[in-house]
């Protein structure tokens, strides 16, 4: 006998099943109007439209002109609901070529006149795609633009009231950016990710409203930085910087700074080494610290960091950062969490090193995320002198079976002759 089974999800409000729509890929999406004639036109009021390597797949030239009428249709037809998000990636400039001319440009503003609150173009070329109406859209929330090697030049009357994202990536810009950014008087969210600024002797960040901030610019290209950064954001709660070191630094006061990751190259000179401790100073106010160096500099002209209780050291190629990683330390007197990535060398002398009083009254956790034969001498430093340790965690992978094995027996004894009641986690 059959069973009988009672579509339950058939009888929920029409919103609430745009609502589940939306979180399938647009191709799935389309598929549902075949479960039932509630069903049929349902795709067409999803509030998230998004075009992806899924979306394109099984796209040919045969049916290029139908997919660009569905999606002129779905964008364009009348009496449909907001826009969420609208996002184009990739894959679709693989098609969009002189035999297959597709009207992003018009599908942008479709979107827009949709009231959309985010846009993600993923895009290898924006030249006369961008309309301007996108650059005063008072329902934009979240922009997102990904152009490799493009150039941006921005119209000068830039409003966009309500944006508090803004995220670029692969791109170039000029002094016509910061004008941009001037404009959004409610931004939080700010992101530039493997840029670069052309023609600017200044990038000068003026916005108070800003919470998060990513400067990552491609440390691959090894040149001189005819720029000094200038960062007015108080506010800030989230900073990361990846550059070789600049000209200089102006930053503000950060008293609500949580986390950094600071990621810094070319202090090879003196007068580097001065410009990368400036900006170190100006984080002082910061919890957690991820620092990526590539250069010694003097720790003895940075501040104490009172507030830092989690603290990330990735220190690559330059000799003593053994005895500099434990002078930074005596920065930071309220270190709860300490976590070491970088090669150690034989012959430092751990025990002639003077004790940072975080080990002695505050420090719970250590984690060695590359551990090799010569740390063993370190381990036992750290053990004979944080003398509230709870956890020791430490990762071998970088190790042979029988290295593994040997480095494994040391650690047990010398976790056994500290005495300390401790959680030893070691990851093969």
């Amino acid at each position: 006998m059959a069973m009988c089974v009672e579509d339950r999800i058939s009888s929920f409000p029409d919103p609430i099943l745009c609502h589940i729509l939306s979180f399938l890929p647009i191709k799935e999406a389309v598929r549902t109007s075949i479960i039932s004639t509630k069903w049929r036109y349902l795709f067409a009021s999803i509030s998230t439209i998004k075009f992806d390597a899924y979306s394109m797949s099984g796209l040919t030239d045969r049916n290029t002109d139908s997919f660009k009428n569905f999606v002129d249709r779905l964008l364009k037809s009348p009496d449909q609901v907001s826009l969420d998000c609208f996002r184009i990636s990739h894959e679709i400039c693989s098609w969009n070529d002189g035999d297959h001319d597709f009207d992003i440009s018009g599908w942008i503003c479709a979107a827009l006149c949709r009231g959309v609150k985010e846009i993600d173009l993923q895009i290898s070329y924006l030249e006369d795609i961008l309309p301007a109406v996108l650059f005063t859209c008072d329902s934009l929330v979240t922009l997102k633009l990904d152009a490799v090697g493009h150039k941006f030049k921005f119209p000068s009357d830039v409003c966009l009231g309500n944006l508090k994202t803004l995220h670029f990536r692969d791109s170039n810009f000029g002094d016509s950016i910061l004008r941009f950014i001037s404009n959004c008087h409610v931004l939080e969210d700010l992101a530039f990710i493997e840029c670069d600024f052309y023609n600017t002797s200044v990038i000068n960040i003026q916005t108070p409203s800003l919470k998060r901030f990513i400067l990552d610019f491609d440390l691959g290209e090894f040149g001189d930085l005819k720029y000094v950064v200038v960062i007015n954001a108080p506010n800030l709660v989230y900073f990361q910087y990846t550059d070789v070191v600049a000209q200089g630094y102006t930053l503000s006061t950060m008293k609500s700074l949580e986390k950094a990751h600071i990621n810094i190259c070319g202090c090879d000179a003196i007068d580097s080494q001065t410009i990368a401790t400036h900006l170190i100073q100006r984080i002082c106010n910061v919890r957690s610290l991820r620092l990526t160096i590539n250069e010694i500099f003097r720790t003895s002209r940075l501040p104490i960091f009172h507030n830092l209780i989690e603290f990330e050291f990735l220190g690559r190629g330059f000799n003593g950062r053994e005895i500099w990683l434990v002078e930074f330390l005596h920065r930071m007197p309220n270190l709860k969490i300490l976590t070491l990535d970088f090669p150690v060398v034989a012959g430092t002398q751990w025990k002639a090193l003077e004790v940072p009083s975080c080990l002695s009254f505050h420090l719970k956790e250590i984690e060695i995320s590359c551990f090799n034969t010569h740390m063993i001498e370190m381990v036992s430093y750290f053990l004979d002198n944080a003398m509230i340790l709870e956890k020791l965690i430490i990762n071998m992978d970088a190790l042979t079976v029988t290295q593994k094995k040997k480095a494994r027996n040391q650690l047990l004894q010398l976790v056994k002759s500290s005495k300390k009641c401790l959680k030893l986690v070691v990851l093969l």
